[in-house]
């Protein structure tokens, strides 16, 4: 019998996720264009035998932006790199439904699939600041509602595209000059709403069929195009009690559209601060939190608003009542900001800090957070974590280094890789091309009639 183990992923954000961390003694300032740090970081990952490792991505910037955003590798290029400097960790990238071209994105990961050979991830986002549709020659940027449905008909294209060549299309046999065997070769010839695309793709599967969906939306929107078409969901939630009312329905929801509870993953992300002492931990955190200046923290507020001016409101009054400010933005977590200010009766200064430098429950002894990890685990409110760090390479490395074995010695995560595809170590079934299973289905059929 199998025992059912959690899994892991390393958010790698350049020198970390905070405002400030460049700014910490022990960061590499310079990391989010830093090829030797990301390196090191996605072979560290992998030694402690991580699923994957994520590179995360946005398409607009201005001056109040955090510094990790302004200056920073695409993914698929720093991942396609990386891909040559591991062997068995996951490789996984953000990129764009809105403002992608889907044969472009299909082949591009396609192409990292091969190169890696079936290790790559998409993490397939909507991009939700409006200041994206200027860097794209587009006048209004998409509605909420309307990014989803375009993300909906964008993956339905993308999995099509992925299927253009049956397993074994290429023959290559030099004698008899078979190249490819053209009944295997396929077409998708789809028209849609707000795509037509005749295909098919120049690139041929990877051994784990597709590469693996992340989607990373809790809207309601978002939960819905996760249950139907992802394969993973990235998500924060600040209490397990919440994590575990997101976990069931999104599997709920999954259910409702024919799959199975088990075909879709939940990845919480957390920022543990470890310390050897619960002391040590909390000076740990008040170090990164003192890096950040207030005018900081109201900037990197108000990018969750689309880049909404905060700094125009008296610091220390009520958070200010925003009405749909921030519902074409990133509408589920503005919605819990506002939900956050209101409620706890928080000032805009208190939000504002909250927001940049959020204290984990995940902080404390190496103890402490593997006792935490297997209790949100082993009670359904996740199949596992995706690990980010407010200053990088600290956090990284206490994780893997003083969580990690506790979780190996406790059966709750592996010792080696069990496979070596990302499909395969997260135990995601690989797609059967659907050519494939048609011929195959109407055989069966036409053997059972004889």
């Amino acid at each position: 019998m199998t025992i059912k183990q959690l899994k892991l992923g390393a958010l790698l954000h350049g020198a970390g996720g905070n405002m400030s961390s460049w700014r910490h003694p022990n960061a590499t300032a310079d990391a989010s264009v830093n090829f030797q740090f990301y390196k090191e970081m996605a072979v560290k990952a992998e030694d402690a035998k991580f699923d994957l490792i994520f590179i995360a991505d946005g398409l607009f910037i201005n001056e109040k932006s955090l510094p990790h955003f302004l200056n920073r590798f695409e993914p698929i290029t720093i991942l396609s790199s990386l891909a040559s400097v591991t062997s068995r960790i996951g490789l996984v990238g953000t990129l764009s439904t809105s403002y992608s071209e889907p044969y472009t994105v299909a082949r591009q990961f396609a192409s990292l699939d091969k190169i890696s050979d079936g290790r790559a991830g998409w993490n397939a986002v909507t991009s939700p600041l409006e200041g994206s549709a200027l860097n794209y020659s587009k006048k209004v940027h998409p509605t909420h509602a309307d990014r989803y449905k375009i993300a909906g008909e964008y993956l339905e294209v993308i999995r099509g595209l992925w299927d253009s060549w049956e397993d074994d299309a290429f023959i290559r046999d030099k004698e008899s000059g078979v190249f490819f065997n053209p009944d295997k070769l396929h077409r998708i010839n789809y028209e849609g709403e707000y795509f037509s695309i005749a295909g098919p793709l120049n690139i041929d599967r990877s051994k784990q069929g597709h590469p693996v969906v992340f989607q990373a939306g809790s809207s309601e929107a978002g939960i819905n195009l996760a249950a139907k078409e992802a394969d993973a969901v990235f998500t924060g939630h600040e209490s397990i009690e919440q994590a575990k009312e997101f976990y069931q329905k999104v599997k709920q929801k999954a259910v409702e559209h024919g799959r199975a509870a088990d075909d879709i993953l939940i990845f919480p992300g957390i920022s543990p601060i470890i310390g050897r002492t619960e002391e040590e931990a909390e000076k740990k955190y008040r170090e990164i939190a003192s890096l950040v200046t207030i005018e900081n923290a109201i900037d990197y507020l108000g990018r969750f608003f689309d880049h909404y001016d905060f700094s125009k409101f008296p610091l220390d009054d009520p958070f200010p009542e925003l009405g749909d400010i921030g519902k074409n933005s990133f509408q589920s977590t503005t919605d819990r900001i506002k939900k956050m200010g209101k409620e706890e009766n928080l000032t805009l200064r208190e939000v504002a800090l909250r927001v940049t430098t959020p204290k984990s429950q995940f902080t404390g002894t190496p103890i402490k957070i593997a006792n935490l990890i297997q209790r949100w685990f082993e009670e359904g409110a996740a199949d596992g974590f995706m690990i980010g760090s407010a200053v990088m390479p600290d956090g990284l490395d206490d994780f893997a280094n003083e969580v990690v074995p506790i979780l190996q010695n406790r059966g709750l995560f592996r010792n080696e890789y069990e496979k070596d595809t990302l499909r395969g170590n997260l135990g995601l079934k690989k797609p059967e091309n659907r050519y494939t299973a048609s011929i195959n289905q109407a055989e069966q059929l036409n053997t059972g009639v004889k």
